[in-house]
């Protein structure tokens, strides 16, 4: 068959097809433009979900009625300026739209309405697109409080291309995935005010932050992410070899079952990246069960030509020149921050703990006889019962803390983080009064967090220890494989495992981490050439020595039901303060749960 040109329309409905395939996303290209024209408030409203209508209204720079026609126009663009010799630098986006596709794409499959009244223009002009036929510009009036800016409305989506509606999903479904795309552009600008109005409701009203780095973008971020967020995150701000990371990341102890609460960012634009969610596992690795995540917002900014923004026609994936600088920035400096959080633990445990609590129900005609009785005993009068403590329980004599002075009093140790130990209950849990609360320590994944943790730092300081094959072993691997491999042989030898060429995609094993025992040697060198593949570092035999750390920290910590002094209850306690990450155990648990006086009080009507 013949070759043939597509006729224009086609041509537009295929770049609407790629670029808009569902409301969320033309919603996303249509707030892009708004940020690219500097708008300072962004309001949207939609209508079913997006399909019925879509207006987003800005206060930028506008659009000048000269310019109208060319904003309808394909690949027509104010983001990219050519050089003399007529070539555009496409490694050099400093903008989140540049490909001058998202009007004429809406256009091509909805009726579009654009409104704008430039900087400085005396008067607002529109123009009108429905199903790609393009009408005259216009004179209009303009309602917007702002003196500048554009309105763009958007009707009957996808009722040029009918056949793209059978595959969206329910209006509930649309609405919920448009108002995650305003959520998380507007995380990434706190500095923007935006609104957004879903059948009629007013859905999210977010002012702008006059402090859009720090205490501004945690408040909008709390705003968006919940109340609990802000308590619960340590702020980070690092940068390596000219790419900065800042944000703020979820303590360990803080986690959700998906990734959909990882929020992160480049340069301003909202993307989902396999390398930085894969950085952000590898610093939570040791911290978090397997089936739980962390809440973070991560943003990274670095110049914009070490990063392609031009993969994806949605723009939501990345490639970065440096890929592995990124990563180990991400690693590093989320490691560092955990690691100053020491044994802090997430809020969010003690509300469970207080949320499982509940008094008797039958229990307010008794305390009301109770008052009654109690207002009527005289001072002096009152006999207290002796004391009980049942055969799992035992009262812990307080210690002062280790290297402390002789002369300091269990009074003293109480104002230590975590307090000083009152009692160890079923041998298990050890029970310990702060200055305004009560903490219970779960002992055996407190001290198994201390001996992994441990022991790590020995990995650290003294290397890995390796042990001799009897017989070396020769793992057959294809060429490329191999050569990545013995490119990183010196790097592996550190880690414990040395590795010689054998010919031709052939790679032989001398020994092994002793720390592994018996070690599948084919298994590991494919798990590692992958890796090197991937990410250009051996980190399948770093977690799986930590695994191993952990396995046998696990087994030779402190157990369930061991009865502990008051001395070593204290002990633990005072090592657990000054331990990174002994917040949780190496499973992903707490250790501890920390209960104010102020909370318990409630419980009991005090308060």
């Amino acid at each position: 068959m013949p070759i043939r040109r597509l006729p224009p329309e086609a041509v537009n409905r295929i770049a609407a097809g790629e670029v808009i395939e569902r409301p969320a996303a033309a919603i996303k290209e249509l707030i892009e433009n708004a940020l690219d024209a500097g708008a300072q408030r962004i309001d949207v409203t939609i209508e079913r979900g997006g399909v019925g209508r879509i207006i987003v209204e800005d206060d930028g720079c506008g659009i000048p009625h000269a310019e109208l026609p060319l904003a309808v126009e394909r690949h027509a663009t104010s983001k990219l300026t050519a050089e003399e010799s007529g070539a555009v630098d496409l490694l050099n986006i400093a903008t989140l739209g540049f490909r001058g596709e998202a009007l004429p794409s809406i256009g091509s499959a909805a009726r579009l309405s654009i409104v704008s009244k430039a900087r400085g223009a005396d008067a607002a002009f529109g123009i009108d697109v429905e199903g790609g036929a393009v009408s005259a510009v216009r004179p209009a009036p303009w309602a917007s409080l702002s003196a500048h800016g554009a309105r763009i409305d958007v009707r009957d989506l996808f009722y040029a291309t009918p056949a793209r509606l059978k595959f969206l999903k329910s209006d509930r479904a649309e609405t919920m995935a448009a108002a995650d795309i305003v959520k998380r552009l507007a995380m990434a600008r706190a500095d923007v005010a935006f609104s957004l109005t879903c059948d009629g409701r007013a859905s999210l009203r977010l002012h702008q932050e006059s402090d859009p780095y720090h205490e501004g973008r945690k408040r909008r971020l709390a705003a968006i992410l919940g109340a609990d967020f802000a308590p619960n995150a340590i702020e980070l701000d690092r940068e390596r070899n000219g790419a900065r990371l800042s944000g703020f990341a979820g303590l360990p102890t803080y986690h959700r079952g998906t990734r959909e609460h990882q929020h992160l960012f480049v340069n301003g634009r909202p993307v989902k990246d396999k390398l930085i969610v894969g950085a952000v596992r590898a610093a939570y690795q040791d911290l978090l069960a397997r089936d739980r995540h962390p809440v973070a917002a991560l943003f990274i900014d670095l110049p914009c030509e070490d990063v392609d923004v031009n993969v994806h026609p949605a723009k939501t994936e990345v490639r970065f020149r440096d890929a592995q600088n990124v990563r180990g920035l991400i690693v590093g400096a989320l490691t560092h921050a955990l690691a100053g959080a020491g044994h802090r633990a997430a809020t969010t445990t003690a509300a469970s703990a207080l949320a499982s609590l509940r008094p008797y129900e039958n229990a307010q005609p008794a305390l009301r006889a109770w008052h009654a009785a109690e207002s009527a005993i005289a001072p002096g009068d009152f006999v207290w019962p002796s004391a009980r403590v049942d055969a799992g329980s035992q009262i812990a004599q307080p210690a002062a803390a280790p290297h402390a002075a002789p002369q300091e009093s269990s009074e003293d140790v109480q104002y230590f983080p975590l307090g000083a130990a009152r009692a160890q209950l079923h041998e298990t849990y050890i029970v310990a009064q702060t200055e305004d609360g009560i903490v219970i320590v779960d002992q055996h994944a407190a001290h198994e967090r201390l001996v992994y943790e441990r022991m790590k730092t020995m990995l650290a300081n003294g290397g890995v220890g390796r042990q001799g094959l009897l017989i070396p072993d020769v793992v057959t691997l294809d060429d490329a494989e191999a050569e990545r491999l013995i490119a990183r042989a010196d790097e592996l030898r550190e880690l414990g495992l040395v590795i010689e060429p054998f010919g031709a995609g052939a790679v032989l094993v001398r020994e092994t981490p002793a720390l592994l025992g018996q070690v599948d040697a084919a298994g590991l060198l494919r798990d590692l050439a992958d890796d090197i593949a991937e990410l250009g570092d051996a980190h399948a035999l770093k977690e799986r020595l930590e695994a191993v750390c952990s396995s046998m920290a696990c087994r030779g910590s402190v157990r369930a039901g061991r009865r502990l002094t008051g001395e070593e209850m204290n002990a633990l306690l005072r090592q657990m303060e000054a331990t990174p990450f002994s917040g949780q155990c190496n499973h992903g648990r707490p250790t501890y749960v920390e209960l104010k006086l102020a909370d318990i009080e409630k419980l009991f009507g005090r308060r």
